[in-house]
Parts: structure tokens; sequence; C-alpha cells
């Protein structure tokens, strides 16, 4: 790149523009602010529009007043308390709000953090019921040396990480061809005296179902007066946790279950906040070992700390509480009825062409998953290649073992898909069925990778595009 730039040039016309950067090099001289920007303002287009990306379940539209406020707060240290205890209290405040708001039977005795998403939460959730087994074990003069951790196939791959990085055995119940959520059968075949818990999903990743949260509580309520294996049911509530007490308000799921001991939540997906913040709440201070919370002094004060991260931007967690006070109970419940009264009239009209099968009917989250019926001469990876042409980023994918067989699509229905581009992405689904029933490709691509079968090759494919697969 060239080392000067004519400050008064048209930026499209200066060095930059022209000359190759290498990626693997560190730059030996810098370019001008308003370059700089440009260069990679638009190198972004080359990214799929937010809202036409109906895989994604995280936020992609806030309120302007939202978006001043993320930039007022965006230079804090949420861990400094010290500096800016204002910016800490909204946290705690936000975490009280979301124990009145699942339930807890005292707000103001639950526990819990903000983390950079539900996965950060979902792992400190499971290491403090980890820890809290093995001091219960202990105290009882009982080994501690074969852990284990029961959940089924549907959830996210976060739950195998933490029982590969802390040494958990994963008790992994499979999906079935016709069934793709737990069951409460499912779980007693696999829990015993070393299950540190039990997680159960409110909003599956795949699917958009919930398992049954309610049949497996009054399982292990029953474990524990039978045995006396007292198993904490930890909810992940990544989607379903900001839909459930908006859509379904008398849905038992929560912390009204007597084994339900955390829960978490994604404040980034219908939270309805930007990227990222996440919420673990506890049912009270009994369920966090205080062994794990540490104490640091050196930014001031004594800070308490329970997270993997440190340092993280407070921006976030304020727009969280935005939210919170901006829409409260009722304004959170008219964008939910408002999304799942779209994703039902997708489900109805797809179902209604008899083209597809609605693998979720029930709704338990605004997301639809369906799959082609018969054999039309393509697939679902044709259809949703077809899409992509017309800016529409439609996932297409196969289910986790033993369902693995199942090849469907998703549409994640967030606040900014209209019922008009509702409309819109129908017509372009039933215009691309049609070119492609006229087609009738020859070559069926195989399936593609993906994390269930061929993880290393599904990380190579999406790097290949960019070029940093060489």
């Amino acid at each position: 790149m060239s080392e000067t730039s004519d400050p008064f040039g048209p930026i499209h016309g200066r060095p930059s523009f022209r000359d190759h950067i290498d990626r693997g090099t560190f730059p030996p001289h810098g370019i001008l602010p308003d370059e700089a920007y440009e260069l990679l303002h638009t190198g972004l287009m080359l990214d799929g529009r937010e809202t036409l990306n109906l895989a994604s379940f995280v936020t992609t539209w806030m309120e302007p007043q939202a978006e001043h406020l993320i930039l007022d707060s965006i230079r804090k240290n949420h861990i400094d308390h010290e500096e800016y205890p204002a910016a800490s209290l909204i946290e705690e405040a936000c975490v009280h709000m979301l124990g009145d708001l699942f339930n807890a039977p005292d707000s103001a005795k639950v526990v819990g953090v903000a983390t950079i998403g539900s996965s950060e939460a979902i792992m400190l959730g499971l290491l403090a019921h980890k820890r809290a087994w093995r001091d219960r074990r202990r105290a009882e003069g009982k080994p501690t040396d074969r852990p284990n951790v029961v959940f089924g196939a549907e959830t996210h791959v976060v739950w195998d990480k933490f029982a590969n990085y802390f040494d958990v055995e994963m008790r992994k119940i499979p999906m079935k061809p016709d069934r793709f959520v737990l069951s409460a059968d499912d779980v007693e075949g696999q829990i015993d005296e070393n299950t540190i818990a039990v997680g159960a999903v409110l909003g599956t990743t795949h699917i958009g179902e919930a398992d049954p949260i309610e049949e497996i509580n009054d399982l292990l309520v029953r474990i524990k007066a039978e045995k006396g294996w007292d198993i904490p049911l930890h909810v992940d509530g990544a989607s379903g946790a900001f839909i459930a007490p908006f859509a379904e308000p008398d849905l038992r799921w929560d912390f009204r279950l007597e084994q339900v001991a955390s829960i978490n939540a994604s404040g980034h997906k219908y939270g309805l906040v930007y990227p990222g913040v996440g919420w673990l709440i506890f049912r009270d201070a009994s369920r966090l070992p205080e062994d794990l919370v540490f104490s640091v002094n050196y930014l001031g004060g004594a800070q308490p700390t329970y997270t993997f991260n440190f340092s993280r931007g407070s921006a976030m967690i304020q727009a969280q509480m935005y939210n919170f006070v901006r829409l409260g109970r009722s304004g959170y419940t008219s964008i939910v009825e408002t999304m799942l009264a779209n994703a039902r009239f997708l489900n109805e009209s797809l179902e209604a062409s008899g083209k597809f099968t609605i693998l979720n009917p029930g709704l338990a989250e605004p997301v639809v998953t369906f799959s082609i019926k018969g054999d039309p001469g393509f697939d679902v990876y044709h259809l949703s290649a077809r899409l992509r042409e017309d800016g529409w980023i439609v996932p297409a994918y196969s289910l986790p073992p033993d369902a693995d067989a199942v090849h469907l699509m998703r549409v994640v229905v967030r606040l900014d898909l209209s019922r008009m581009m509702i409309e819109m992405l129908l017509r372009d689904l039933f215009a691309a069925w049609d070119a492609l029933v006229a087609e009738q490709p020859v070559e069926r691509p195989k399936a593609k990778p993906d994390v269930w079968t061929s993880p290393a090759h599904a990380a190579a494919t999406s790097k290949a595009r960019t070029g940093l697969g060489q």
C-alpha cells in the first residue's frame, strides 16, 4: 500500500482502493480515517443484509434512542464497578427484573450475571452445578471423580463444549426420526447419583420446539423423594425465555418448578438487544458456590466477579435496561404477539401450499421449520441457494443423529420481519420452487458439510469463500 494519500482527492481514487492489502502482514503505514472507514464499509457490503438473514436469532434492529445510549456507554469497562457504579447497578437491576419475569419465589434473592451471550451463561451455570455436586459429595464422604450431565441432541453445541472443557461425562440423548425433543423417560434412563444437572431447552435451535420442562421437573422431584438425588434442572432459555413469559404467562417452565435452579437467556435474541449480552439467573444465592466468586481490588475497590471474561463493554447491558423500561411487559407482549402472528401466517401458508411439511406446528417461539414433501426433483439445499439469489438467507441443514435423515429449512421471525416482507418471501420461495421444477437439476449435490458429520470440512468451506482457507 502507498505510504501517502492526497487528503483532498476523492476517496475512491486514493491508493488504498487499488493497492493490494496483504492480510498476513501488519501494515507498515496508516491511511486517513475516512479512507479506512470507506474501505471497510464497502467491503462489508459483501455480507448479507441483516434483515434478510432469516438464519439468525440475533437482533438486527433497535430504536435510534437505544443506539445513542449504546454509543454513550461504549467506552465504559463494565467490570470497573468503582469508576462506573451506576452502570454496574443497571446489571443488578436487570438480574432482579429477570428473576421477577421468571417467577422466582423472591426476586430480591436471585443472583445472576450478565454474560457475553448464552454460551457463557450456560457454561457458568453448569460449572456452578458441578461445583455444588462435588462439595455435596465430599461432605458425604463419597467419590467425586465421575460427574455427568444429561441433555438432548436438540441443545446448542455449547453443552458439548462444557462437557469437554470441564471433564464431565456427556450423556447426550439422540433425537428420534419422528421426535426432536427430550422426554422424561429419556432422562430417567440416564440420570444417577453422579448427575450434576439435567438440561432442558425452551425453544430449540434446530426445530423451534420446547422440551417438556414441567414433566422433566416432576421426574426429578420424584427421584429426589425416592433416591435422595437432588439433581438441579438448568433451563436453556436462550431464545424462549424472552418469548414464553409474554406469549404464555401461565406456562410452567421457570422458577415455579421446584428443581429449576438456573436459567439462561439471550438478551441479544428475543431480548431485542444487539449482540452481545446474555443472562444467567440462579434461583437464589445457595445455587452459586461462594468459592466460584472472585474478588479483585486493583481497579480501586473490592469487586466480586463470576464470569469467564473480565473486561467488557457496558453498552449492551445498558441497552437491555433501555428495552426493559421502554417496553415493559405490555410492550414486549405486543412485539412477541406480532412475531408469533407473522410466524403463524408463514406456517399456514407453507402448509396450505401442499409442498412442505411443517416440523414445529406448535410454535414455541417465532421460528418456522419445514421440509419438502416427496421428491420434486430438487432438495432444500437447491431451494436455499435459489433464495439466496434474491437476497434471502434461509438456511438448509440436517438434524443431529438419530434424525439426520431429516433435511429442513428454517425461518427465524424477528421483530423487523413484517407481514409484507413475509408475503414477499413466500412469493420468491414459490417462484424458486417453480423454476427448480422446470429445470429439474441433473446433478443433485450431496448434503452439505455440517457441524454434526464433518465440522472441520464445514469450517474450511466457510473460510474458502473469503480466501482465508488457503
